[in-house]
């Protein structure tokens, strides 16, 4: 079982930079890269609430489990 983050697609989409979303939403670079690259072992709610405001999007697009064949 896998969670993978497709942050960094979603911001590619939207034409976003990371330095530009960390301070919309109001979190470190160095923190919004750890989520990006999919190293961050956890997340809060409100962080991705403010995500999915920036990005105009819904959690689904940002996070995708993929379970164990």
């Amino acid at each position: 079982m896998t969670i993978i983050v497709r942050l960094d697609r979603v911001m590619a989409d939207r034409k976003i930079l990371l330095k530009d979303l960390a301070e919309e939403v109001g979190i470190s670079n160095v923190n919004l890269s750890k989520l990006k690259t999919g190293k961050a072992a956890a997340i809060r709610f409100s962080t991705l609430e403010a995500l999915c405001k920036a990005l105009n999007c819904q959690p689904g697009d940002i996070l995708e489990y993929e379970g164990d064949e």
